[in-house]
């Protein structure tokens, strides 16, 4: 079994190297540096309310054959989580499976199919769990036909963690993930709706043998284009509300103290 794991990552990996050196000559790219705040966030086996600050950097890039997008947050608690900072950074690179065949693969809502690839890596120094996850993703996706976008896929999660008293990183069941992710424009009025919701299901035993559930997360955010009313260019600066409901947060059972997350937030974000 482990071997046949190391063989999926050592796939997933390749292909994510490849896809980095087909997508060097871009052919549009976004680069953002945002900031978010909100002072209800939730951590699991801690029943206070937890304020953060979140400073994050994110890219996202188009080329002939698919996409990349590659997030970076930096998340600054408060005394209620230790004061604690964590590092979390996404990335997916989803390949357009009828461009790559020279095929027009739409039908129905649909406008295409692709391959969606890429991991998760995080690090956190709090004094409790202190996380350090480490996931790869793979799985085919859907691209809607719709204003702005929405992908929606199915994603096999191959994740791990050697948190705090775990002498050797412990591999979790692999699991699927149904995953949406959208944003989408409000016509010309500035406003536009974007955001993920992942439904995960259980990935087994814990390192510690306890159980996991299967978790919800949806983070939205209506976000608003102030830059055009300034006259800095359109999109360039964005301000906005966003929510985050998070269910059985990292596959906690819900009798688990912070295990639900309801968060509103308030977020900035600067694009360039």
């Amino acid at each position: 079994m482990q071997q046949t794991s190391r063989r999926i990552h050592g796939a997933i990996a390749a292909g994510l190297l490849a896809a980095s050196g087909a997508a060097a000559a871009a052919d549009w790219s976004d680069n953002s540096i945002g900031y978010r705040y909100g002072t209800r966030f939730a951590e699991p086996y801690n029943s206070q309310d937890i304020t953060k600050s979140i400073i994050n950097f994110t890219h996202s890039s188009g080329y002939k054959y698919g996409t990349n997008f590659l997030n970076v947050d930096l998340l600054m608690s408060n005394s209620k989580d230790d004061n604690a900072q964590e590092a979390y950074i996404t990335y997916r690179h989803t390949l357009d499976i009828g461009k790559i065949a020279g095929k027009d693969l739409s039908f129905g809502p649909a406008r295409g199919v692709g391959l969606t690839l890429g991991f998760d890596w995080n690090t956190k120094n709090d004094n409790s769990y202190a996380s350090k996850k480490r996931m790869w993703v793979v799985g085919p996706t859907l691209m809607m036909d719709v204003p702005g976008f929405l992908n929606i896929s199915v994603l096999a999660l191959f994740e791990s963690n050697q948190p705090k008293g775990i002498t050797s990183r412990y591999s979790y069941d692999t699991h699927p993930m149904l995953s949406l992710a959208w944003g989408i424009p409000f016509g010309s009025s500035g406003f536009a709706f974007e955001g993920y919701m992942n439904y995960i299901a259980s990935k087994g035993k814990n390192e510690f043998g306890g159980p996991t559930s299967p978790e919800l997360n949806f983070d939205g955010q209506v976000m608003y284009d102030l830059g055009s009313t300034m006259g800095m260019g359109k999109n360039t600066l964005r301000v906005g509300l966003e929510y985050q409901y998070w269910r059985n947060k990292f596959g906690n059972p819900s009798y688990v103290p912070g295990s639900l997350a309801k968060t509103p937030m308030i977020r900035a974000e600067y694009h360039f």
